[in-house]
């Protein structure tokens, strides 16, 4: 397994653990740090799929990457 593959897996794991804590109560959506484990899960997750290239999972981590960088920049600027 690559180093890019382990990355992959990495940024699901924080994209599920930000996501869990969300629904948990412990990290509001609002707040910087969910867009930021969104969209930091998402680069690794992206960077995977150069070793493995599945052309949905590049279209979906491409908009998760987008949709992540907004929130982020709408909450700073909050």
């Amino acid at each position: 397994m690559t180093a890019l593959v382990l990355a992959g897996f990495l940024g699901a794991a924080i994209i599920i653990v930000a996501f869990f804590a969300n629904q948990q109560g412990w990290l509001d959506s609002a707040d910087w740090r969910f867009p930021a484990a969104n969209l930091a899960g998402s680069v690794l997750m992206m960077g995977s799929l150069i070793v493995q290239w599945n052309a949905p999972s590049v279209a979906i981590e491409g908009f998760w990457m987008a949709i992540s960088a907004y929130g982020l920049v709408r909450s700073l600027r909050a």
